[in-house]
């Protein structure tokens, strides 16, 4: 299967239209091999670009993922690596750290980068994100930071994650950057309504998702809401002869913004109804649909 890589904004790097996200990889006990396998499976299947941050699995799984590239190094020119970093965790990896706090500095994020790229045995990323705003970010001190990390040719492009259009506002005036990577899915609407899609969509600079799948919860989640877009995603994707996973993967990618969902699971089959999405088109009714079930009221 071929899926034609994207350009994320204009001048910035081209990534698959759906994303691998590896955050759980410490998780699933996998040695080399099986790790190695899930990453040729994914690029077999068109998703090259693989989600990470130097926190996952408690600094973990950067190296577990460059342990496994380490057994067939030429895959690295076919894949797109995503870097985060930003948050400092309190964990066995980081003693020094005595309590879970932002840092947005030119020394930590350099630093950062230093570590992510010999864990993932891998001489550049092809974009590194700020991981979550930071209420002590001086833009100048990131913009620089940014600036030589470019020149040296150890990160190509540059985003944020989780940023508010302000935020996203006040770096992108300092240095250009290419994505905001956010949390969006039927049960959380807000970036539909306060301005962070909007802005994004203006200077036709594509969104990341993160949890596109609400955690599970869209599919499996017991709650009255959960509930109720279930019913919607499940009575669309019959009508449509799809899974209720793809419909809610459709749901985002409906948007005219031109969101790139961050599909997190190592099953290959939940990452082939991630990519059936790609080519299906829900109509205005079928994705209001699925809002409505998500908010309980119709719109206004």
């Amino acid at each position: 299967m071929t899926l034609p890589l994207t350009e994320l904004a204009p001048g910035g790097p081209r990534l698959s239209p759906i994303v691998a996200g590896a955050w759980r990889m410490a998780d699933w006990q996998w040695d080399a091999q099986q790790r190695l396998r899930w990453i040729e499976q994914c690029a077999e299947l068109g998703v090259t670009s693989f989600d990470h941050a130097d926190i996952y699995g408690g600094y973990a799984v950067e190296g577990l993922f460059g342990e496994a590239l380490a057994l067939a190094p030429a895959l690295r020119e076919r894949l797109q690596l995503v870097g985060k970093c930003g948050i400092k965790l309190v964990a066995p990896a980081r003693p020094e750290h005595r309590i879970k706090h932002y840092d947005s500095s030119a020394a930590h994020i350099a630093a950062s980068v230093e570590t992510s790229l010999r864990a993932l045995r891998s001489d550049r990323l092809d974009l590194l994100l700020i991981h979550r705003p930071d209420p002590l970010m001086d833009a100048d001190e990131v913009a620089r930071a940014f600036e030589s990390l470019r020149a040296a040719g150890k990160v190509r492009h540059f985003g944020v994650s989780n940023f508010t259009p302000g935020q996203f506002e006040l770096l992108a005036s300092r240095f250009p950057l290419v994505t905001n990577q956010i949390e969006l899915h039927p049960l959380q609407r807000a970036p539909l309504t306060d301005g962070t899609l909007d802005q994004l969509q203006r200077l036709r600079v594509r969104p990341m998702i993160w949890s596109p799948l609400a955690g599970g919860a869209l599919l499996a989640g017991g709650g009255e809401t959960e509930r109720r877009v279930q019913a919607a995603l499940g009575q669309i994707g019959a009508r449509l002869g799809v899974s209720a996973a793809t419909v809610a993967f459709a749901w985002l990618l409906r948007h005219p913004s031109r969101p790139l969902p961050v599909a997190g699971s190592r099953r290959i089959d939940a990452l082939r109804e991630a990519i059936a999405a790609v080519s299906l088109t829900l109509d205005a009714q079928d994705w209001t649909e699925v809002w409505q079930a998500a908010a309980g009221h119709e719109v206004a």
